[in-house]
C-alpha cells in the first residue's frame, strides 16, 4: 500500500443551536474548467440563503449560474453546481447545524483504517531517510 499522498481532510460539524439559530457560513470552492460541483460542507441548509460570488463576504462579483439538487437518500444534504469564468467562486448560506450519518463515520473509519494499514506497512517494511520513507 502506497502512503497517502496528503492527508484526509474533514468538515468540523455544527451543532444544532439550542435556541433554534442560524449559523452563516462562508466556502471557498474551486472551478475546474468553469465549474464546480460537490456537496455543501454542511447539512440543513435553507436554500433561499445561499448567494455565490467572486469576493469574500458577499463582494466582487455575484454568481448567478447555480444549480441545487437535493439526494432523495439524504434530504438533508445539498449539492451544488456552478458556472462561472472566475475561480474561486464563495459560497454563502445558513444552516440551522449539521445532521451526521453513517457516510461521515464510514469516511472516517476508512480515513484510519488507511493510516492503521500505512503505520503497520512502514513498521514491517519500511525505513526513515532524510524524511522520506523507503522500501
Amino acid at each position: 500500500m502506497a502512503i497517502l499522498e496528503k492527508p484526509d481532510q474533514f468538515t468540523e460539524k455544527l451543532n444544532k443551536k439550542p435556541d433554534g439559530g442560524m449559523y452563516v457560513v462562508e466556502e471557498e470552492v474551486e472551478l475546474v474548467k468553469g465549474v464546480y460541483e460537490g456537496y455543501l460542507s454542511h447539512s440543513n441548509v435553507r436554500k433561499e440563503s445561499i448567494q455565490c460570488y467572486t469576493g469574500k463576504e458577499l463582494t466582487g462579483k455575484k454568481v448567478d449560474q447555480v444549480l441545487l439538487t437535493t439526494p432523495s437518500e439524504a434530504p438533508w444534504r445539498l449539492m451544488i453546481k456552478i458556472f462561472s469564468s472566475v475561480s474561486p467562486v464563495y459560497v454563502t448560506y445558513e444552516t440551522a447545524g449539521d445532521q451526521v450519518d453513517a457516510s461521515h463515520i464510514n469516511t472516517l473509519q476508512d480515513s484510519m483504517v488507511r493510516t492503521q494499514a500505512d503505520l503497520q506497512d512502514y513498521k514491517i517494511n519500511g525505513l526513515v531517510d532524510g524524511g522520506y520513507f523507503v522500501k
